[in-house]
């Protein structure tokens, strides 16, 4: 029940928040042209951290005041530590990207000059915020610490790869986030329903082509998925999830994930469902 509870009021509180703040996002700093031409408003994707921002002060609210409820779990601090620092590195590389690096290869190399791009800072940030987040969990146990800040770090990133289409890093977001909490249905990792559920409050308006998730979205969405993997998951399963954002993300230095999307006929119409033709 607190997994919809959650999910719910996390799709509500992000549209109301969209359509409160859609002028703000008007402003030419955020216009950015997508794949079709045509001008859409970037980092629109932090309101996904507001919304768990707003509903975990809800949570503590109801607790301070002593108030009985067992349904609201927007999340504990290393959740918002992940959405808030997450949302920040990557809302800084949406408005203000520096270099015109792309990728790690391009990043690393950027560095190895002397140049700190927005998207090595990002880099860097990332890994240090994913590093404090699990270390709340992790004390004491340095090989479990260095296998679950790479995955969160890995999977914000992988977050990241998805979105070159609209509606594309929510989409596979939900997937991923549904065989989550399905599996931890009893003990669902605390953030993990909020996050998703305002992903879903946007999703009609990121398949509108009205805003763009941008970093400043997708990548606390990949790293709070990653998060819950962390929380929910024996070493075993944790390692494996490493294995696998590893290979995504070093495929995205090799393939197009948008070729490889469209080149299957399932997984084109999937990624083009509910999108402007």
């Amino acid at each position: 029940m607190e997994i919809l509870v959650s999910a719910g009021a996390g799709a509500v509180v992000a549209a109301l928040l969209w359509l409160a703040m859609r002028p703000t996002f008007a402003s030419p700093l955020f216009a950015r042209t997508n794949h079709r031409g045509a001008s859409v408003p970037v980092a629109a994707g932090i309101i996904t951290v507001l919304a768990v921002l707003f509903l975990a002060a809800l949570e503590q609210l109801l607790v301070g005041l002593k108030i009985d409820q067992d349904v609201l779990h927007a999340g504990g601090l290393g959740a918002l530590v992940i959405a808030l620092g997450f949302g920040l590195l990557g809302f800084i590389d949406d408005v203000a990207e520096l270099g015109s690096a792309k990728g790690f290869r391009g990043h690393l190399g950027a560095l190895r000059k002397g140049q700190v791009t927005t998207g090595a800072l990002k880099l860097i940030g990332g890994v240090a915020i994913a590093v404090w987040a699990v270390a709340l969990f992790d004390l004491g146990r340095p090989a479990d610490l260095v296998i679950d800040a790479l995955l969160v770090a890995g999977a914000a990133n992988v977050g990241n790869l998805f979105d070159r289409a609209p509606g594309r890093t929510i989409k596979v977001s939900l997937v991923l986030g549904a065989i989550l909490l399905a599996c931890t249905w009893g003990e669902a990792p605390p953030g993990v329903a909020v996050m998703l559920g305002a992903a879903v409050g946007l999703l009609l308006f990121d398949l509108r082509e009205e805003l763009m998730l941008g970093d400043a979205g997708a990548n606390p969405l990949g790293a709070m998925l990653g998060f819950g993997v962390v929380l929910a998951s024996p070493l075993a399963i944790r390692v494996a999830a490493l294995a696998f954002v590893v290979v995504l993300n070093v495929a995205s230095e090799i393939v197009s994930f948008s070729a490889v999307i469209d080149r299957n006929p399932l997984l084109r119409g999937l990624d083009r469902l509910g999108r402007k033709t």
